[in-house]
């Protein structure tokens, strides 16, 4: 279990805040099996106001065929008080708790993929491709998906196709989407599937915990291979059913 120093909260605050975002999803249905495997060979990058299913977006790809192994890993958040949960609701995810404001930082270098500067989400609509709010991705060197949602802010320059470097500021904690007015960054782990690959991948495929554990203590466990044998099994899963 990771301790539990968030803000001016005590650790139970946190855990108390747990079943309260596992109630709303902070990230809507199961993520689904099937599908066979699909071949990555090109991230998607999209800047849009919603979810990258929309057919309104633009769609441009970035080549990845040879993923770089040698690359540095930071924590996404850069700031002295900090917590988060190992587990999370009904997929693979992370709700990293810090105060609304605090930078959040790209985990590697890489390429930015989705941006969405508009908070669209509405309780009363459909449960899933809004719920992030104002979020940014980044397709690393590494051929891994690192995804951040809830943000107040995202930060000026940070657009599809942009370059990144490990540590580089994409934005700030805050609280748009369904974050039940809570203060953190929904933090997700995927691989960059092709063409529409849409939110029910980019929210998280494997479990983000084991190497924030390690980015957090200066280390540099790498999930590159977790990631690959997840997509050679699951391949990129279409859209799961409405709820």
């Amino acid at each position: 279990m990771v301790p539990l120093t968030i803000g001016r909260w005590r650790g139970y605050a946190v855990l108390l805040l747990v079943p309260v975002l596992a109630a709303s999803g902070c990230g809507a249905p199961d993520a689904p099996t099937g599908a066979g495997p699909t071949a990555a060979t090109s991230p998607t990058v999209v800047t849009t106001d919603g979810p990258s299913a929309s057919p309104d977006l633009a769609d441009q790809s970035t080549a990845s065929a040879s993923p770089r192994k040698d690359l540095p890993h930071v924590f996404p958040v850069r700031a002295k008080k900090v917590s988060y949960h190992p587990t999370h609701s009904a997929y693979p995810g992370t709700d990293i708790f810090a105060d609304c404001g605090e930078p959040v930082v790209a985990v590697t270098d890489g390429t930015v993929g989705e941006v969405s500067r508009r908070d669209r989400y509405d309780k009363r609509g459909p449960q899933g491709p809004y719920n992030g709010g104002l979020s940014v991705s980044v397709i690393g060197d590494d051929g891994v998906r690192y995804y951040g949602s809830h943000l107040t802010e995202v930060a000026e320059g940070i657009d599809a196709g942009v370059r990144v470097r490990a540590g580089q500021r994409l934005g700030t904690v805050g609280r748009t989407g369904n974050a039940n007015n809570v203060c953190h960054l929904h933090f997700g782990i995927s691989p960059p599937c092709p063409g529409e690959d849409g939110w029910w991948i980019r929210r998280g495929v494997v479990w983000p915990a084991p190497y924030l554990d390690s980015w957090r203590k200066g280390g540099n466990r790498k999930p590159a291979a977790e990631v690959a044998a997840w997509h050679r099994k699951h391949g990129c899963p279409g859209k799961p059913p409405a709820r």
